[in-house]
């Protein structure tokens, strides 16, 4: 509940009184500009490393590995893609630090000894009661 309102209400004040500093120093449209530069550069950024790591993904499906980690990471990276396309320069930030591979793949590593792996396998086998020996299938339309 607190991280919600941490995210929705202090998060947004947080960056506007950094851009409204910011501006106060550099003047608004060097503000703008730089706004949308990190937003263009970031999303840049992203669309490169995200290829590469469905390149991974597909390499790792291919040889018939679970991708599990890089679909981690694909995730990390869109809210990286999300972070940098909002305005303000701690989000930004935020975006440009997860960008860093080794920083990214450390947060995971973090995330994956944190979460506990629950899971469920159900098998199902049905057994049909007719018994084919020869046939011959053809459809009639």
């Amino acid at each position: 509940m607190w991280i919600f309102l941490l995210l929705f209400v202090f998060a947004p004040l947080i960056e506007l009184y950094f851009l409204i500093q910011v501006g106060s120093v550099i003047g608004a449209l060097p503000t703008i500009l730089l706004s949308i530069l990190t937003a263009v550069i970031g999303g840049y950024l992203v669309r490169m490393q995200g290829l590469t790591v469905l390149m991974r993904v597909r390499a790792m499906l291919d040889r018939g590995e679970t991708p599990a980690l890089e679909l981690l990471d694909g995730a990390v990276l869109l809210l990286c893609g999300f972070a940098l396309m909002l305005p303000g320069f701690i989000t930004d930030a935020v975006g440009f630090a997860l960008l860093v591979p080794p920083v990214r793949h450390a947060l995971i590593r973090r995330y994956v000894d944190l979460v506990p792996v629950q899971g469920e396998v159900i098998v199902r086998e049905e057994r049909s009661t007719r018994r084919t020996i020869e046939g011959e299938w053809r459809r009639d339309d």
